[in-house]
């Protein structure tokens, strides 16, 4: 049998943690011999208490683990345990870090500075531009863009990252291969095919249940160097994300917003506290040292052609790409009115930006 599938087996397990499958695997050496080991040595790890004992030992006598591993690999989704090469050393770093990683696609690059972009879900139009703004820009300049794939804030920074050429993570509170929420698979899809990956904690086939998504925000935080808020109220759950980001010892700032605005009460207040505060991307760039001379410099080509779209015709481009998407993927993702939509589809195509493959079928040219 694959040792992988052994590995599987024991990420699978649920009822006991990460850093206790850890420490339970170095002891044994290995992930297939935790699943052959004996009572009488399962007994000697003192670590565990006697319901986790008998969860692990129940778990031994499970079949069809090798075919649900098979079955996985074959959806394109890889195992990547805490003891693999692969594994990112930046959740390494964290205190509580996964036991294994379910990944489609790739996994951010190491070394290379990455940055969280994250904020409320029902977001104001403010929020979505300087989310698509912020990440944009810095994806332009060669930041990896982590986010949750969430409605609002978080599709909006995936975008962003996608407009400026540059690769986005998503990492979701069920398993790599849902996609939630439903009306994101053009995004879903698109992350993938820019080279940017889909990340999970959770096994394949878990669904997004709520007690999953505050783990979720700390692997969030723990691939990033920074956090960037964009827009949150008092009780945000970007505000977990960002106690979070503080423990791990992230940098992390906030969007100033109105003070009449429920939805940047919470970013407000993080800068009071002592927040980095974004003005600009470019003052955030040369913050990082990643300024150039020009705002343009290391930005393809058609962004800079792009700067000549209205934009609401931007927001519209930035859901296009390869794959051909319908109009009521566009309306879901943008949350702009079908006719607009429409309206905006033609004038992309009378300027050349896209191409109609099927009938409201849409790509770029």
């Amino acid at each position: 049998m694959d040792a992988m599938a052994y590995e599987y087996w024991l990420a699978g397990i649920r009822g006991v943690s990460a850093g206790k499958k850890c420490l339970l695997c170095r002891r044994m050496k290995s992930a297939e011999a935790v699943y052959y080991i004996e009572e009488t040595r399962l007994n000697e790890m003192e670590f565990l208490n006697e319901r986790e004992r008998n969860t692990i030992m129940q778990a031994g006598k499970e079949q069809g683990f090798e075919e649900a591993y098979a079955n996985m690999c074959e959806k394109g989704i890889r195992l990547i345990p805490w003891h693999a090469r692969e594994y990112p050393q930046r959740l390494l770093k964290i205190t509580d870090y996964p036991y294994a990683l379910y990944v489609k696609g790739s996994l951010p690059e190491e070394g290379r500075r990455a940055a969280a972009v994250v904020g409320a879900r029902r977001c104001t139009p403010y929020g979505e531009k300087y989310a698509v703004e912020f990440a944009r820009a810095l994806a332009a300049c060669g930041v990896e863009i982590i986010s949750g794939m969430a409605r609002g804030i978080d599709g909006m920074g995936h975008r962003g990252a996608l407009m400026g050429k540059g690769r986005t993570y998503a990492v979701l509170g069920c398993g790599a291969d849902i996609c939630y929420p439903r009306e994101h698979i053009g995004l879903y899809v698109d992350i993938l095919e820019q080279g940017g990956g889909i990340l999970s904690e959770q096994p394949p086939g878990t669904p997004p249940l709520a007690q999953n998504f505050p783990a979720r925000n700390r692997m969030i935080s723990g691939l990033s160097d920074a956090v960037l808020v964009m827009e949150a109220g008092q009780k945000s759950g970007s505000l977990i994300t960002v106690d979070m980001a503080l423990e791990q010892g992230k940098d992390v700032y906030a969007l100033p917003g109105p003070v009449n605005s429920e939805l940047s009460n919470g970013c407000n207040r993080l800068i009071r506290q002592g927040a980095g505060i974004l003005l600009s991307p470019d003052q955030l760039l040369e913050e990082w040292e990643l300024a150039a001379d020009s705002p343009l410099h290391g930005v393809p080509e058609d962004w800079k052609n792009e700067k000549m779209l209205e934009t609401a015709e931007k927001l519209v481009y930035s859901c296009l790409g390869l794959y051909p998407k319908g109009a009521d993927w566009i309306v879901a993702e943008t949350r702009l009115e079908a006719r607009t939509v429409m309206e905006l589809l033609v004038s992309l195509q009378l300027k050349g930006y896209i191409r109609e493959v099927a009938k409201n079928q849409y790509i770029r040219s």
